[in-house]
């Protein structure tokens, strides 16, 4: 089981946005799941963010805070729960939402990559004609454990061209050590947890 401990806003290279700063503790908004998928796991569960809209629009409000000045073209959005929180991010920006899918899930050409995971592996695909050479990315996904999907978007981004320049989660997990393979781009999470 993991016990884990809470930090709001852990922020790479940057200056950290503290939950305290809005009035909102997104701890309480994120139901813990013990046992979830197998004995001995803690899950994270961000389904109750959105089903709180005060907790999802601060989500929402803290990516458009922290990229207000940053040069971003596009997103790649990692599959499924990373779409959620891109979507309205692109939106709001006025910038394209490209989709970060499992293998077979994309009807077009396109460029995969295959990255481990804790048993065994995955393939992970994008449309290479909707990525743009020199086009700059934002990686979004709902919670970074070991950083192998981010990775991996990155490399199909760079083999065809563009350039990640940072990753968001809402969930950190750095205890399983993402930061360490995570070493060409930032990241930036909302909170953290960390311990076993």
């Amino acid at each position: 089981m993991i016990f884990a401990s809470q930090e709001a806003v852990h922020m790479t290279e940057s200056k950290p946005l503290a939950a305290a700063d809005e009035g909102f503790n997104l701890d309480d908004a994120i139901r813990k799941v013990p046992g979830f998928p197998k004995p001995g796991i803690l899950f994270y569960d961000i389904t109750s963010i959105l089903a709180n809209p005060d907790a999802f629009h601060y989500c929402i409000d803290s990516m458009l805070k922290l990229y207000k000045d940053m040069e971003i073209d596009a997103v790649a959005a990692i599959e499924s729960r990373g779409f959620v929180f891109a979507a309205p991010f692109c939106y709001k920006r006025g910038i394209p939402l490209l989709l970060v899918r499992k293998q077979g899930k994309l009807p077009g050409k396109t460029i995969s990559c295959a990255y481990e995971l804790e048993y065994g592996s995955a393939v992970l695909e994008m449309h290479v004609e909707d990525i743009k050479r020199g086009a700059r990315f934002l990686i979004v996904d709902d919670l970074i454990a070991t950083g192998g999907t981010i990775n991996a978007t990155c490399d199909m981004l760079r083999r065809s061209g563009a350039i990640p320049v940072r990753a968001f989660s809402v969930v950190g997990l750095p205890f399983l050590n993402y930061e360490e393979k995570i070493r060409d781009i930032g990241v930036d999470t909302l909170i953290e947890y960390f311990g076993e």
